[in-house]
């Protein structure tokens, strides 16, 4: 049954997505206006109806056996320009995955109908990866998987896919962040440096790899800190910090301190090709802004994996830095934060006043 609109209209998020013509809104829901008989999408170009006309619907079926047709002018019974755009995004990287060889840019473009170049800008913008960096890291994760279950380093490069040694070990330590046979291993021999600390959030952890940060960790306890260091890298020689590498958590620190400073130190990322997608998103909402997990799903072109984007957040384990604290629920309440809501809650709000001319640390 379609819903009555309130008499508090102004509060209803709903009725603000119909008044601005929000598109990220599209298919969210439906409205219908009693006094034409017809339904639209939120972001149709109508004229705004009046709130006493309108009801909303779930589906476009549910409008429909409510006795209202299509507006003509937004057609809210087919798919919405950005909904087919995310269709085609989330088919091209199905068939990227599938596929054993790098993928040739006018071929993939050729199968969404789109040019080149609108087609490299939208896999982009939606994906946060470039149609080749995205094939790339789905190729990482298949030589991932391979090295835990080939008999030799060898198997596994054919195995993902390369067709030669050649070509795998040219980027085999971009890919790994180690030499094959030391991510076989489980990352034995791996030096990772890292020290603790104190800041305004608690305890911190920073941890560094030869390529870069690869973890900072939040928290109340030393101890828990550093075991979940050595749960994320097993087999690798955890190193404790000299006086020289405390100056990078120093570093670290203030960027918690002051947001308005920014970080610029190099990250050693590791993750899936989707959380390195999810990872890369969260990277470009900026300072003092929050996106809802829909949203977030919606932004790398999987709006149904909100769960699976969730998911993705809560592995990140560069706090901060990656900053899965902007990520809210779609009311824009906080939810679940790794490090605990108390800490989301003040980087939130540290973020937001340093946006504002006189906000202060």
């Amino acid at each position: 049954m379609p819903t009555t609109i309130p008499n508090t209209i102004e509060q209803d998020l709903r009725w603000q997505a119909i008044v601005t013509r929000d598109h990220a809104a599209d298919g969210t829901f439906f409205y219908s206006v009693k006094s034409t008989g017809i339904y639209c999408r939120p972001s149709c170009g109508a004229r705004i109806p009046k709130p006493d006309n309108v009801q909303f619907h779930d589906t476009a079926e549910l409008a429909e056996q409510s006795g209202f047709r299509p507006c003509k002018r937004c057609k809210p019974e087919q798919l919405s320009l950005a909904r087919r755009h995310a269709a085609a995004i989330t088919a091209i990287c199905r068939r990227i995955e599938s596929s054993e060889e790098m993928p040739v840019l006018d071929e993939l473009a050729a199968h969404t109908g789109l040019s080149p170049y609108y087609f490299h800008r939208l896999f982009k913008s939606m994906t946060g990866l470039t149609p080749r960096a995205y094939a790339a890291a789905c190729r990482a994760g298949r030589i991932r998987e391979q090295l835990k279950h080939s008999e030799t380093v060898t198997d596994a490069i054919f195995d993902a896919g390369y067709n030669s040694n050649g070509r795998f070990y040219e980027k085999s330590d971009d890919m790994l962040g180690m030499t094959p046979t030391a991510y076989r291993a489980g990352g034995a021999g791996m030096e990772i440096r890292f020290a603790i600390g104190e800041c305004s959030l608690g305890t911190i952890l920073v941890a560094n790899s030869p390529r870069g940060v690869c973890a900072i960790l939040l928290g109340d306890d030393p101890d828990t800190l550093v075991r979940d260091l050595q749960d994320s890298f097993p087999l690798a020689k955890l190193i404790g910090g000299d006086g020289e590498f405390e100056k990078l958590v120093a570093k670290v620190v203030g960027f918690i301190e002051a947001p308005r400073l920014g970080f610029d130190l190099p990250l050693d990322i590791r993750g899936t090709a989707f959380q390195q997608r999810v990872w890369q998103a969260l990277v470009n909402i900026p300072p003092g802004s929050t996106m809802s997990y829909t949203e977030l799903a919606a932004r790398i072109g999987l709006p149904k994996a909100v769960r699976a984007v969730a998911s993705a957040c809560a592995a990140n384990k560069i706090a901060v830095a990656i900053p899965c604290h902007r990520v809210v629920r779609t009311d824009g309440s906080l939810s679940g934060y790794r490090w605990g809501v108390a800490r989301k809650q003040t980087l939130l709000q540290r973020e937001a006043a340093a946006q504002t001319p006189s906000g202060k640390e």
